[in-house]
């Protein structure tokens, strides 16, 4: 596996609320400077178990660090603990890294010693064993390994996350990776569809620009595709006509 120069934490989902009112222009329900993708929100203790399948995507090397990381969670929209697990893709002085990583809030990110390589198939799952214990699930279909670990977390499990995230680095969100659409599929929260709708979806826009939009969710609501933007102008959330992406 290439070395891994990030020395970052993920972090919660950083809301828009300048952008809020007019997100319903695009048909999504939130926008965010380090998030798109899907979140689902419930009672606390809702959700105990959330899993899901991505592709990595290939990551175009530029002049500019870029980051990007797919993964699933539980928690981090609308508070602020949060358990995931995905892979990280980035360019740093011009030369990309891919790797496969899992994290429990407020602690750094833990890099799982495995090889993944773009165009690999995750399947990934994150399920509560016992009160307090969790089971975090990362297997590569594609090179044939799996990782799991038993960790402690006691967050309040209101939130469910399949995600393409914008990474912190140091106290600054990272520009997002030059990355292929990424499509998320087999999404699952405690053993059945989310039953995904696109209210449920958020768009990326950093320096008022859309730079991450997700597809509507698929008839069945458990899968859909972020595709990385590159039009320059006004956000995603001030246009008449929203940028439409195939799930």
């Amino acid at each position: 596996m290439s070395t891994v120069h990030r020395l970052k934490r993920s972090q919660p989902c950083f809301t828009d609320k300048t952008n809020q009112s007019r997100t319903r222009i695009t048909g999504f329900g939130w926008t965010s400077s380090n998030w798109s993708g899907y979140a689902i929100r419930g009672k606390k203790g809702a959700f105990r178990r959330i899993s899901a399948e991505w592709i990595v995507p290939f990551v175009k090397p530029t002049s500019k660090p870029t980051y990007s990381s797919a993964w699933i969670g539980i928690d981090g929209f609308k508070n602020s603990s949060l358990i995931q697990t995905g892979t990280g893709h980035e360019s740093v002085n011009g030369t990309v890294h891919y790797y496969a990583w899992w994290e429990i809030l407020p602690a750094a990110e833990t890099v799982i010693q495995l090889p993944v390589s773009p165009g690999d198939r995750i399947r990934a799952t994150i399920m509560k064993v016992s009160i307090g214990k969790w089971c975090i699930i990362l297997c590569n279909l594609s090179k044939q390994w799996t990782f799991r670990t038993l960790q402690r977390y006691n967050g309040p499990q209101s939130s469910a996350e399949w995600i393409m995230e914008a990474p912190q680095i140091g106290n600054t969100v990272a520009p997002l990776a030059h990355l292929t659409p990424t499509r998320f599929s087999c999404c699952r929260v405690n053993g059945k569809s989310p039953k995904l709708t696109a209210s449920n979806g958020g768009i990326m826009i950093q320096n008022k620009i859309t730079v991450a939009v997700p597809s509507s969710p698929n008839a069945r609501g458990d899968a859909f595709t972020v595709k990385r933007i590159y039009r320059k102008g006004l956000s995603q959330a001030y246009l008449k006509s929203p940028i439409s992406v195939r799930s």
